[in-house]
């Protein structure tokens, strides 16, 4: 599973509380990014469910 956050985040943090392990904010740009090419299994569950949560539908997930 690959995730990309697109231009649609709104720097609000709730993917990086809901799974820190994969998600990380940017203070600089004031966004979220993905701190992995390649999800490890034990977070894929959670990325899924911070994707289906992020309002501006900014997590993108190829499987």
């Amino acid at each position: 599973m690959k995730v990309r956050i697109n231009e649609q985040c709104m720097g609000d943090r709730n993917c990086n509380k809901l799974c820190p392990e994969v998600f990380e904010y940017d203070e600089d740009q004031l966004l979220s990014i993905v701190k992995f090419d390649e999800i490890p299994d034990q977070y894929k569950d959670l990325v899924r469910q911070a994707a289906v949560e992020c309002v501006p539908e900014a997590i993108e997930i190829e499987e």
